[in-house]
């Protein structure tokens, strides 16, 4: 099973503490994770294994969408920061419009993703 890990900057730490909190079941549901640059480069940092695209700004949430719609990626975990504007917003509608159309599970924030994550 590939997921997508994404977490915008404010967020970033707390996508590690989940993985970090969910290592068992990632190793043991042998998941292969692929990521944006930035946060797959903190994600490594913490002591996983991931896929890096680019930085979201940089065209990483296309990446990522791009494999949703070719059937690849089975869950997109995206810790988005509400308070914050981003400059790449038609890319991540993009991304959240591709995991509806494909029927692919989305979780948005650490309470979702605690739920998807556990039903794996």
């Amino acid at each position: 099973m590939e997921i997508a890990i994404i977490a915008h900057d404010g967020k970033k730490a707390e996508m590690v503490q989940f993985l970090n909190e969910n290592q068992v079941i990632l190793q043991q549901k042998n998941i292969k994770l692929i990521s944006t640059g930035t946060t797959g480069s903190k994600v490594e940092k913490a002591g996983f294994e991931v896929t890096k695209y680019l930085s979201g700004p940089y065209g990483g949430d296309a990446q990522i969408a791009s494999r949703v719609a070719e059937g690849k990626c089975n869950m997109v975990l995206f810790f988005r920061d509400p308070h914050e504007k981003h400059p790449h917003e038609p890319d991540i509608s993009m991304l959240l419009r591709l995991c509806d159309v494909h029927d692919v599970p989305l979780a948005t924030n650490p309470a979702t993703a605690e739920l998807l994550i556990k039903a794996v």
